[in-house]
């Protein structure tokens, strides 16, 4: 499992989207990227990082971002998740979880003294060059966009 820093690389991969195309990382090269890996499709907190993303996805866009989400749920949990909350962005299906293991974020966690491999929430904010910028471990879903435009200044 890699353990990736600010001024690494952002790995490169290629997955089925949403509507089962190919999306590469590489072919966001030019634009800012915002990589964001969560746990569940339609889950309370998944949801809100989503639908706070949705909400500011036109001024993000307007800023040169690209927004992409990542879980290991399916192509067609995926259709539904954003077909429910009207998701304009990318979401890629890891199913393999090549990408979470890639980027260090499938993990060991732990509920109600049950410990189990999941992924934990993590947003990357790669720059046009494909360099991760930042890293953000401490998600806050409700202000996800903000908490990625404030480290921005």
């Amino acid at each position: 499992m890699a353990t990736l820093k600010e001024g690494d690389k952002a790995p490169d991969f290629t997955a089925k989207d949403q509507n089962g195309n190919d999306v590469t990382l590489s072919s966001f090269r030019g634009k800012n990227v915002i990589l964001y890996f969560y746990p569940k499709d339609d889950t309370p907190g998944c949801t809100l990082e989503a639908c706070s993303f949705r909400d500011n996805y036109q001024s993000l866009v307007g800023q040169g971002f690209e927004v992409i989400g990542v879980s290991t749920d399916d192509e067609k949990s995926h259709k539904k998740f954003e077909k429910k909350f009207n998701l304009p962005f990318t979401l890629i299906a890891d199913n393999d979880k090549k990408i979470v293991e890639e980027y260090g974020v499938w993990v060991e966690k732990n509920m109600y003294g049950k410990t189990y491999m999941g992924t934990a929430r993590t947003t990357f904010i790669i720059n046009k060059q494909g360099v991760i910028q930042n890293i953000i471990t401490k998600v806050d879903n409700q202000n996800a966009t903000q908490q990625v435009l404030d480290l921005l200044g």
